[in-house]
């Protein structure tokens, strides 16, 4: 079969080099998310954020059982998740902050997918932590998409967050990357994981379909609009228990209560004080603003993305289906939205690209703007690669810039804070503070799991009870693990 080349708009090979920059990204120092940030489509689209700007005037309480900084999927999965084991023999109340808009920072800027990971990497998890932690790792993205699935069946608001099973297609555009794939499946297949819905596609059979000439691999996966579904959490949440949200306002720091007080904790912002018990650093990216042990590359490092919405110059049904992609070691990502008629042609939201800047946008963190670099080269993508659906020079519908938390190992940290200051005891410095933080770019397959793990840990806390870690959490994500990996020491088998 012959093949008509298309034409890569990104540089390949790079994941390596990107690892190791990450090892060394210099610090970001104190910082806050930006003022006025690039419009976002998932943000910015008429009627898409109804809690915008929810709590930002007014009454500021003073006084919670529970803070959570930062209103993305994270901290809003907290919320959820201690709604739902929530009684009414334990009045805890519990608040929001957020610095800027409801859901403004990286839930409400990225790529718009619900993946769970099949088995890439999986070899490489195998080796560092073990076979069993690298199945739980597959399990824990598997138990997101689930968790997240089956509320929104339960709500009935499959239209309402814009719900696609298409499936994904991950497409490998170098042969080292599709070797590795290839090992990935294999030990992940040997260890036992279900593959059942993996299709491995050729070359030839992904030209014919599609019209790329690369293999690929076909599981399956959703997208939605990320923003709508966490109002909807939000707002069952607020339902089911004493929930309050105070949008712009930013904490600056976090300070010991006086002796005596029946909070540990006085959150501090510019509209006054809140006391508490328990906080959760729900902030990603931002984490280090008010832990500063956390910054550098042995803790979160914040990492610019880019994404837009560029329309196609065919109908969907030219597209073969409505898979989402990703490429390129994952650095391009990409899916069309769902569209009313046969014949529309169908918004497509692509993200990716940093891979052309120096130091990968690490560090970055103005949001603000867009990185001129990386506008040329996702402009020319989708042209480059699908020849004749895309327009080459078209403007995108929309643009914009996001940041996220990216960690050494390009795995969260969840659990106390306490457990990754050296410096520090957890029973006196942070006792009662959690997080759930540093996702490197992968959030919506682990972030509302992430959450469900910080909030059972406060619960079991609050009822004198032990917490016992659920079956499909990796232990290598727990705070308590994480000091012992960055000694590069690997993990005990369990």
């Amino acid at each position: 079969m012959a093949f008509v080349q298309p034409t890569l708009s990104v540089p390949t090979s790079r994941l390596q080099e990107s690892q190791d920059l990450l090892h060394s990204a210099r610090s970001a120092g104190d910082y806050l998310p930006v003022q006025k940030p690039t419009k976002s489509f998932w943000i910015d689209s008429p009627d898409a954020n109804p809690l915008a700007t929810e709590g930002s005037t007014g009454f500021l309480p003073a006084a919670a059982d529970i803070c959570i900084v930062g209103s993305g999927i994270t901290g809003v999965s907290v919320a959820y998740h201690l709604a739902t084991r929530f009684t009414r023999e334990e009045p805890l109340r519990v608040i929001i902050l957020e610095a800027r808009d409801f859901c403004s920072g990286a839930t409400g800027r990225n790529g718009g997918h619900l993946t769970p990971n099949a088995f890439i990497d999986f070899s490489t998890l195998e080796a560092k932590y073990g076979q069993l932690e690298a199945m739980k790792a597959l399990d824990l993205e598997s138990h997101t998409a689930k968790g997240i699935l089956e509320f929104i069946s339960s709500q009935d608001i499959v239209d309402e967050v814009d719900l696609v099973a298409g499936g994904h297609v991950t497409m490998f555009v170098t042969d080292d990357e599709f070797c590795r794939a290839q090992k990935d499946y294999h030990a992940a297949r040997a260890a036992g994981v279900d593959l059942s819905n993996v299709e491995w596609l050729s070359k030839e059979e992904m030209y014919s379909i599609y019209g790329v000439p690369y293999p690929g691999a076909k599981y399956g996966g959703h997208n939605l609009w990320p923003l709508k579904l966490v109002t909807y959490l939000y707002n069952y949440a607020k339902f089911k228990m004493p929930l309050s949200l105070h949008t712009s306002t930013p904490v600056s720091t976090i300070s010991p209560n006086k002796v005596g007080s029946p909070h540990r904790w006085k959150v501090h912002t510019p509209r006054g004080s809140v006391s508490c018990s328990y906080v959760v650093h729900a902030t990603n990216a931002y984490a280090s603003h008010l832990l500063p042990h956390l910054r550098g590359p042995s803790g979160i490092v914040p990492t610019r993305g880019q994404v837009m919405a560029v329309r196609a110059s065919v109908p969907l049904d030219q597209f073969k289906g409505r898979s989402s992609w990703d490429a390129n070691d994952d650095f391009e990502y990409w899916f069309p939205r769902p569209v009313t008629t046969i014949s529309e042609h169908p918004l497509v939201i692509l993200g990716g690209g940093r891979e052309v800047e120096s130091r990968f946008e690490y560090g970055e963190i103005d949001d603000s703007k867009c990185s001129e670099v990386v506008s040329k080269v996702l402009r020319d993508f989708l042209p480059g690669l699908f020849r004749g659906k895309f327009e080459l020079g078209r403007e995108p519908v929309m643009e914009w810039t996001g940041i996220m938390g990216f960690t050494s190992l390009r795995d969260p940290f969840v659990g106390p804070v306490g457990d990754l200051d050296a410096s520090s005891s957890h029973d006196s410095n942070y006792k009662g503070q959690f997080i759930a933080a540093g996702y490197s770019g992968h959030g919506m397959p682990r972030a509302y799991a992430c959450g469900e793990v910080v909030a059972t840990m406060i619960l079991a806390e609050t009822r004198g009870e032990s917490w016992s870690a659920p079956k499909w959490l990796p232990h290598h994500y727990l705070t308590s693990q994480i000091r012992r990996v960055n000694d590069n020491q690997t993990m005990p088998s369990k």
